[in-house]
């Protein structure tokens, strides 16, 4: 999978600058790296960013963590209308995204830790595609029935998106430090679910259902 690389901000987003013109706008995309949403979001996000000149900070986040804190339920806790209802939409939104996808994979839920470590320390690094690398992550769980806990996986990844696979090692102990406070920021920032996007005007949109009303919103049309 191929995805447009984009240039990728890595604090809380652009400052003005009355030489430069205007400001570009800017996505904070917080997710979880073992949400099925977010697999299905991939691609698209970094499309609409790349379209509206805007910039992109990954915030990857503990998604039970956040339940816990906003009032959500794990999928196995919630009511079976609930859980049905969900399984229906992923396969629908599955095939409008023209993706593979298990409902049921085989490792789910798995601990997102070590990815999302990993998409932290590769996003301080440079160097990739970190929209593939988050693609390829999701993907791995949701249509390759890997385990996106293990480490030989999450190097792959790496790889294939063009970054050092020694960064599952070296970027660990900076990533749970982010990881923790992406978590503390997201419920500060109004954040329930994902994938989530805020701009920098603070408009929120939950979902990658969502993603169409994002590009009308970067655009100036809502």
């Amino acid at each position: 999978m191929t995805l447009t690389p984009l240039s990728i901000q890595l604090g809380s987003g652009p400052t003005s600058d009355p030489t430069k013109g205007p400001k570009m706008p800017h996505i904070d995309y917080y997710f979880a790296t073992i949400s099925p949403f977010t697999y299905l979001a991939s691609g698209s996000v970094e499309k609409i960013a790349s379209k509206n000149g805007a910039t992109l900070t990954y915030k990857p986040l503990d998604i039970m963590g956040l339940f816990s804190q906003t009032g959500g339920l794990p999928p196995k806790d919630r009511h079976p209308n609930r859980q049905q209802y969900r399984l229906q939409d992923m396969e629908r939104r599955a095939k409008i995204a023209e993706k593979p996808l298990n409902i049921k994979p085989a490792f789910w839920p798995t601990n997102p830790a070590p990815s999302s470590y990993a998409i932290i320390a590769a996003q301080n690094a440079g160097g990739g595609d970190l929209g593939q690398l988050v693609a390829l992550i999701t993907a791995a769980c949701w249509a390759g029935d890997e385990n996106v806990a293990e480490d030989e996986v999450v190097r792959r990844c790496l790889s294939e998106s063009g970054f050092d696979p020694a960064l599952v090692d070296s970027g660990m102990l900076s990533g749970a430090e982010t990881y923790a406070r992406n978590l503390e920021e997201a419920v500060q920032k109004g954040v329930f679910g994902a994938p989530f996007f805020i701009t920098d005007d603070d408009q929120r949109f939950w979902g990658q259902d969502r993603l169409h009303d994002l590009d009308l919103h970067l655009s100036g049309k809502i």
